[in-house]
């Protein structure tokens, strides 16, 4: 190959890796497929990313980097060389993975590390920014994600939502890239070029957020160890932690959406065990006919302490996924 790319070097305009490249592209698939399968993957990375910063040509450079190819192009017709041309040339010959490769060297990760980013915030801080999203922008960020995010997003959000949107992924057609760039950049402005003044606050959040999926006294015993080291900011850990108990300080509309997304089944096993005024608390925000059917099952036995913490944890964590979705508050707006 390097013969090859020598074999260009008398006509100055390109260089000899771009010589290679426009001949390539300018060549068609039919033709470029066969001669790319003799070229090694380093030789590839050289041309994929000559063709891909190539740009225009003019019909002059081409015309004298190859004399047998003039009538082909004396139509007039400028070639352009792209990062999308390329990509789809280097399909025709090789698998998949082996162009995916390629193409990641040659494009760098300016592209893929925003998605890379993007998979790697909280996945409540996904939920709750897709969740207002236009429907078919929030299939196309889910789509890009990797899976394991896209999943425990997709977990987080409401049903209905939840369903739509994947029903969605499943009729995307290819975007454009310069519609992708637009996408990327706009995330990368909303969800990912925070200011320091907002690192701690999200830093607070992701702790507060494990501390809630914790057993309770584990987690009093990490706040108790934060606030030994870092007084300050566990009372800030503090205020943005959810529990059972805490229910019955969520305002009346919050608790009314709440146990309006929960089964009457998790609602009784839930309040198995708490006394009266508790129950009477929570019950308030149950309609009456759910209200009748869990006070009836509250009067028998049933329920291993495993299953009632199970799901109070579960009703805990529907209240976090609420909250990151802006459907409710924690605590009642000042009057």
């Amino acid at each position: 190959m390097s013969t090859a790319i020598a074999a260009f070097n008398d006509h100055r305009t390109l260089s000899g890796p771009e010589k290679v490249a426009a001949l390539l592209l300018a060549m068609g698939k039919p033709l470029a497929s066969r001669l790319l399968k003799h070229f090694d993957p380093a030789e590839l990375k050289i041309i994929t990313r000559s063709a891909a910063a190539l740009g225009a040509v003019p019909i002059t450079a081409l015309e004298t980097l190859v004399e047998e190819l003039a009538q082909q192009f004396s139509r007039g017709v400028d070639l352009r060389g792209t990062a999308a041309e390329v990509e789809s040339l280097l399909g025709s010959v090789l698998p998949p993975d082996q162009v995916a490769e390629i193409m990641s060297d040659v494009l760098g990760s300016s592209n893929s590390s925003t998605w890379v980013r993007l998979s790697g915030l909280p996945e409540t801080d996904l939920a709750a920014y897709i969740g207002k999203e236009h429907p078919q922008t929030a299939a196309l960020i889910l789509a890009r994600l990797t899976p394991e995010a896209a999943a425990k997003t997709l977990a987080l959000l409401p049903r209905e939502l939840r369903n739509a949107l994947t029903r969605r992924m499943l009729g995307l057609r290819p975007v454009s890239e310069a519609t992708i760039k637009i996408l990327e950049n706009k995330l990368r402005d909303d969800l990912l070029n925070g200011s320091p003044r907002d690192a701690g606050s999200n830093t607070q959040g992701r702790v507060a957020d494990i501390l809630n999926r914790m057993e309770p006294e584990q987690a009093e015993d990490v706040l108790s160890s934060i606030a030994e080291a870092k007084p300050i900011d566990v009372a800030a850990v503090r205020s943005k932690m959810f529990s059972f108990n805490d229910i019955v300080n969520l305002p009346q509309k919050s608790k009314s959406v709440l146990f309006d997304r929960v089964s009457t089944e998790q609602i009784t096993m839930a309040l198995r065990g708490t006394d009266t005024v508790f129950r009477d608390v929570v019950l308030s925000a149950v309609g009456a006919r759910a209200r009748r059917l869990i006070e009836n099952e509250l009067n028998g036995d049933g329920g291993s302490a495993k299953e009632i913490a199970a799901a109070r944890r579960a009703i805990s964590t529907t209240v976090l996924q609420l909250v990151a979705l802006g459907e409710i508050e924690l605590h009642a707006e000042a009057a």
